[in-house]
């Protein structure tokens, strides 16, 4: 398949991971000002992120399933739209839990119905190119760190940190929406539906034998332990930099750093697993990942932060497109929203770990040592798992009973 708008839909689904997982991700940048303003715990308002990596969770794989049998396009619409308002609902929020339930649960729902159904449908464009491709869309995602999370520390150095959220409503509905109308459906989606397609992976495969396999189970474990071991450094290192004497202004540049760096992290693991295959690649960055984190809790200066965040932006930002990559290889496209959501739903489980954790950290200890020491044994177990999988045999074909 060499249909042109196969660029145009990997365009759309980069603005829209940047700007969906820049929204959500502006967090960090307003922890400390609602702190200090509302007089709400980091462990408090830290509970709001873990909130919404639950709801991405639980949403994912109900937001894919919903992209297999409508579309990306009318899932990814609405989920522009909620994430806008619930933006605008959080900045007026009167009390913390409140907070939580605007920001964690909405917005996580919302960031669900983006990412699953859009990796699905890019995967669906793509014959060849294909680890590009994902890549470049979640290069897009990677790009939040150098636009949306400065946007967020501009607005908050010149307004009350609720104007600055509202005004991120504003900028989400006005770029998301217009970008979400852009999405079709894969031609190859139609094309298997009529038979065309005999080189499709498990033609006989039904969704309930899918979900049930040991391939599906194993890329849901690794994934949740990849996203454990980077959720935490990710959301409290700009925190942990302040805490080393650091200005906030110059600690949400290393989240740019490592943005930058995840840039061409993305690009690089997509060549390399079009080249290598994606497997032994994303096992090699899973354990290049664990050392990476680990090496934060060895940094104090801004200097030490920056060389750090290269490393661990390019690893970890160029890992996660490929999970996509294998489920393709080894999943029938007419359920890609289904697997890939599920998968989804494991790495936002494990992403939910480390803003909660890290505070409760932070608070017991009053060190972020321990997080980085604890993200460095997940990352591990990523690795071991992720290096257990097995595709499913290339001449396997019988029809699965459901």
């Amino acid at each position: 398949m060499n249909h042109p708008y196969r660029w145009v839909i990997v365009a759309a689904g980069g603005l829209l991971g940047c700007v969906a997982g820049g929204a959500m991700f502006s967090l960090p940048v307003f922890l400390r000002p609602m702190s200090q303003d509302m007089g709400w715990s980091v462990t408090g308002i830290s509970m709001a992120m873990t909130i919404g990596f639950l709801a991405m969770a639980a949403a994912s794989m109900v937001c894919g399933g919903l992209s297999d049998r409508y579309g990306a396009r009318p899932v990814v619409l609405t989920g522009s739209a909620v994430l806008a308002l619930a933006l605008a609902l959080a900045s007026r929020a009167g009390s913390l839990v409140e907070f939580q339930l605007l920001f964690g649960l909405l917005i996580g729902a919302a960031a669900a119905a983006i990412f699953a159904p859009m990796m699905a449908c890019v995967t669906g464009w793509f014959d060849t190119q294909r680890g590009l491709a994902v890549s470049l869309v979640s290069a897009g995602m990677g790009m939040a760190p150098m636009t949306m999370a400065p946007l967020a520390a501009w607005l908050v150095s010149l307004h009350h940190w609720r104007a600055a959220m509202l005004i991120i409503a504003g900028i989400v509905a006005a770029l998301m929406i217009p970008a979400a109308l852009l999405v079709r459906r894969p031609p190859a989606l139609f094309d298997e539906r009529t038979g065309v397609a005999a080189a499709e992976p498990q033609p006989g495969m039904t969704v309930r034998w899918a979900v049930r396999s040991p391939q599906f189970i194993t890329l849901m474990l690794a994934n949740f332990f990849c996203c454990a071991t980077h959720s935490g450094p990710i959301f409290h290192t700009v925190s942990y930099a302040v805490t080393c004497g650091i200005p906030l202004i110059a600690a949400v540049s290393i989240y740019s750093v490592e943005g930058l760096a995840g840039l061409f992290g993305r690009i690089g693991f997509g060549l390399a697993g079009d080249r290598f295959g994606a497997q032994p690649v994303l096992a090699l960055g899973l354990l290049a990942q664990a050392f990476g984190v680990l090496a934060y809790a060895f940094v104090s200066d801004l200097g030490g932060f920056y060389a750090v965040a290269v490393i661990v932006g390019f690893i970890y930002a160029g890992t996660m497109p490929l999970y996509a990559v294998i489920i393709r290889e080894n999943f029938p496209l007419r359920m890609m929203g289904t697997i890939i959501g599920g998968t989804a739903m494991a790495g936002s489980l494990g992403m939910s770990t480390g803003p909660l954790l890290g505070g409760l950290i932070y608070d017991q200890f009053d060190s972020y040592a321990p997080m980085y020491v604890s993200s460095w044994g997940t990352g591990l177990a990523a690795m071991l798992i992720l290096s257990a999988f097995r595709p499913f045999p290339k001449k396997q074909r019988e029809v699965a009973v459901a």
